[in-house]
């Protein structure tokens, strides 16, 4: 096949649309599928054509959104039509201007096409302090169900979005593959960086954004019986890291903060003795699947709005959502219980391999054929 994956944002590695795409995108293209991008920007890359749109900077829009690791794409028709007419199936990634053309397209040619829902309303609201409001919320789920309705084939990452696309009313089959993780992820011997040496390190990958709870994880620790053995480590880059700084100015070990190259985060997640992941949003939660596939036990937030508590494999994994004193009480059990880290630890390293990327990127090329099958129905 010709697959076409249309995304504003593909290049930028703090986002995790754009990781998954890529991973999926590369692939694809080693299954032996023709692959190109439509994007802002689009590197070139071993077996994938970019068409690059260029960057979309209107006022304000543009720096809200690019503090949170996403630029918007020109809407280039002329690119856009270009690449779909060479297409087999065109896979729509967001909901937005560029997406929308190039739906208008597919339809206008017959050329078939799919869309993935990968974008909680709860991380645009967030981003402006509002994401308490469920009505908002439940408007833009409505604004984006315009979009996601006129698709037989929609991609959903897990079942708590689905259960949420179909509570507000979306109508298309909804395919639940796991975004998956490659297989450069894996358990290995790292001796950990100096200042984290005889340290406990507890990891969170994710941006430092306000709905990702990185606060809850420094609440828990000043709070714990063990904080001055405790290193917290915050995989990522956004708009509150100097919130979080602050924050964390009373802590016996300053936080580290990074940004890592995929090599640099396998090494890293290595280093660690704890994942937590904390956020109240989440579709999926790729940095927490990289841990535990690593073999780093997790301790994930319990929220209704969070599908990576999903990877949870009892009590011991989970903590109430927004309660640090929760969260301090799962660390200092797994800080005091070694062996039983261990265990699950290997029982992570196991229960990870269903979501290795080679099984999930074939169940989203059968969703392709599926759709292009349906399409040539319709015609």
């Amino acid at each position: 096949m010709v697959i076409t994956f249309i995304i504003d944002s593909y290049d930028e590695a703090s986002n995790g649309i754009a990781t998954s795409t890529r991973r999926f995108a590369k692939k694809l293209a080693e299954f032996g599928h023709d692959i190109q991008i439509v994007a802002a920007s689009a590197p070139k890359e071993p077996k994938i054509v970019g068409y690059n749109l260029g960057i979309s900077k209107v006022p304000i829009l543009y720096q809200v959104s690019k503090s949170q690791g996403f630029t918007f794409a020109k809407c280039n028709k002329k690119l856009i039509k270009e690449a779909i007419k060479k297409s087999d199936i065109v896979h729509c990634l967001v909901p937005f201007k560029i997406e929308r053309y190039a739906k208008k397209i597919c339809d206008k040619y017959n050329i078939p096409s799919s869309a993935a829902f990968h974008l909680q309303p709860e991380n645009i609201t967030s981003t402006i302090y509002l994401n308490k409001y469920d009505a908002v919320n439940k408007y833009i789920y409505k604004k984006f169900r315009k979009f996601y309705n006129k698709f037989e084939h929609v991609h959903c990452p897990s079942n708590m979005i689905k259960g949420q696309l179909v509570e507000n009313g979306y109508t298309s089959k909804l395919h639940v593959i796991s975004n998956g993780v490659c297989n450069s992820f894996k358990k290995k011997d790292v001796i950990k960086k100096e200042e984290w040496k005889n340290k406990f390190v507890i990891l969170m990958i994710a941006r430092l954004s306000e709905e990702k709870r990185q606060d809850l994880i420094i609440e828990a620790v000043k709070h714990s019986k063990h904080e001055k053995d405790i290193q917290i480590v915050f995989a990522g880059k956004g708009p509150i890291k100097m919130h979080l700084e602050k924050m964390g100015e009373d802590l016996t070990n300053p936080i580290s903060f990074g940004f890592y190259t995929e090599s640099e985060l396998i090494d890293v997640i290595n280093m660690a003795d704890l994942y937590v992941h904390a956020s109240d949003a989440e579709i999926e939660a790729i940095g927490c699947m990289e841990a535990f596939t690593c073999g780093v036990v997790p301790v994930i937030s319990d929220s209704i709005l969070s599908a990576t508590n999903q990877f949870a494999l009892d009590d011991l994994n989970l903590f109430r959502h927004g309660d640090y004193e929760s969260l301090a009480q799962k660390i200092d059990y797994w800080f005091e219980n070694p062996s039983a880290k261990e265990v699950r630890s290997l029982e992570y390293i196991e229960y990870a391999k269903k979501y290795n990327i080679n099984n999930t990127a074939k169940e989203l090329e059968e969703m392709f054929y599926e759709a292009i099958k349906d399409s040539k129905k319709h015609k």
